[in-house]
Formats: structure tokens, sequence, C-alpha cells
């Protein structure tokens, strides 16, 4: 019943025109900014905790507040992928340095993509695989299972399959060597044993070793791609120059090595643009629970 509900909904809003869907997404953003006291001092205790509360008040509340409206523009963009065309997208969606793919494939390599919540992230996945190749994208189970069927069927919508995360390694590891690519996310909150310890934004975090152990042990590329806007129209799909793994007699070290210049790739892309990372969700809990308290 409650996935039949949403359907109907996504009906109804897909028969109006773009700018009324937008504006209503922005308003059930500016709805939750105003009405989520949790969660809007998640998003400043993030912040404080990263950039050392070196941030004005004012520049904090703009991020916050943009925060919301990010996600709700996320939600908003599976709607529209979910009934637009291959044009539709070509016409939104510009990429860049796509030779650098195209080389590593020439290399008879397989990519393994990092990327993170950062602008539209679901926009940016549908584009990689309808224009750069399809993907494998690991995601976490979801307590609400409507939205999950949901969300997932627009995610395949141009190609890429979803891989659940437990008991993702196999199917990576063949994808791999089928010469595939796969896309991980690497700023999502995990526990100890999942990750290794790196500095990000100069802060220790556990961050997933996972990209670093399959692309050393397999002889793939780690390649880190992200989307951005000007104006909330037109998106740039950027890919970023492999990240080298080495393979010297230190499997921990080289390992880590790769996964700190991982954490370096994103810690530079939020410093330069903070409002577009996703800071509603409490990534620091395991390694730091009292900056939430």
């Amino acid at each position: 019943m409650g996935y039949k509900l949403l359907l109907l909904l996504e009906v109804i809003l897909m028969v109006l025109p773009k700018s009324f869907r937008k504006a209503f997404f922005v308003l059930l953003a500016n709805i939750g900014y105003m009405s989520s006291a949790r969660y809007r001092k998640v998003a400043r205790d993030n912040l404080d905790f990263l950039f050392d509360k070196t941030m004005s008040d004012e520049e904090k509340e703009s991020i916050v507040k943009y925060s919301f409206k990010n996600l709700l523009l996320n939600f908003l963009h599976v709607m529209e992928l979910r009934n637009m065309s291959l044009k539709e997208l070509e016409k939104k969606t510009t990429v860049t340095n796509r030779e650098i793919v195209d080389k590593i494939h020439a290399d008879g390599r397989a990519v393994i993509y990092v990327t993170s919540h950062y602008s539209s992230w679901e926009l940016g996945g549908a584009s990689l695989g309808a224009f750069v190749e399809p993907l494998g994208a690991v995601y976490k189970r979801m307590k609400n299972r409507v939205y999950e069927e949901w969300l997932l069927e627009g995610r395949a919508r141009f190609g890429n399959t979803n891989l659940e995360k437990s008991g993702v390694v196999k199917p990576l590891i063949k994808l791999i060597k089928q010469g595939k690519a796969s896309g991980i996310l690497i700023d999502t909150n995990i526990s100890p044993k999942e990750g290794v310890k790196v500095q990000f934004m100069g802060k220790t975090i556990n961050q997933t070793y996972s990209p670093a152990y399959l692309a050393r042990k397999f002889n793939a590329a780690i390649v880190p791609v992200t989307i951005r806007t000007d104006d909330e129209d037109n998106y740039t799909l950027m890919i970023y120059d492999e990240i080298p793994v080495e393979k010297t007699d230190d499997e921990k070290k080289d390992i880590l090595n790769a996964t700190q210049l991982q954490a370096d790739w994103l810690s530079d892309l939020i410093t330069k643009e903070p409002k577009f990372w996703f800071w509603l969700h409490r990534r620091f809990k395991n390694e730091y629970p009292e900056i939430y308290s």
C-alpha cells in the first residue's frame, strides 16, 4: 500500500511543470529545516568539528539550510530519473575527463569508482552509468523498505546494478575479474573493523579500506568521481585522476596509503565547497560520539 501511494505521488508530481516540482521539494526542505532541531544540531556539530569552530554562525546556517535542500533535491532527482529519457539526462549532465577511464580500460583494467554524498549524488551515479560505464553500486540496506524499493529502481534506470553491502565482497571481485566497474561510497560511518584510520580534514577517522584492498589484489584502478552544479539545473560529472595503489611487501601499508589518498581527495573537495556535502549524517559517531551529545 505504501509503495502504491508513493507511485501515485510520483505520477501527480511528474505531470506538473518542472518548476512546480522543484518548488514543492524546496518547500519540504524548508519545513524540514525549521522543524528538525535534531538534524540542524547534527549538521552544526559536524561543521564545528571539521572546521574547528572557525565558521561564522551565518555561514554555518547557510550550509545547514542548504543540506536540507540538497537532500530533497536528491529525492526529486530520483523521481525525475525514474521518468527521464537518456537524451534528457544528457542535456542535464556534462562529463569531464572521460579519457582517464578510457586509458585505464585500454590497459585492460577494471575501475573502482570512489565517491561521496556530495551535491546530487543520485544524478551523479545515474550519469556515470549512462555516459561512462554501468557499475555495480554498493548500498546499505534501509529501514524503510518501501522507499528502498522505489530508490533502487530509480538508481538502476540507466544500467547500474545495486549491490547490498552485507556480503558484497564476492560480487565486487566478480565484477573486477570481468573488467566491469563498481562504485563505493567512502564517507559513511563505519565500525573500526571495517576500516583503517586515516586523517580526514585534520581528524583521525575510520574509512573503508575496500577500494584499496580490491585494487591492490586484482590490479584495478581507483578513480574518484563527483558531481556539482552552479545553478541546480545543469550539472558537471567530474572524473579525477587515478589514485595509485602500491604493491610492496607491506600490504597493510600499501592499503593504508591508498586509503589516505582517497581521504585527501575528499577533504580537498569538502574544504573548497563545503555546502555540497551531506552534513546531516552523524558521520563521526563511532570515533567521536561526544560531539553529538
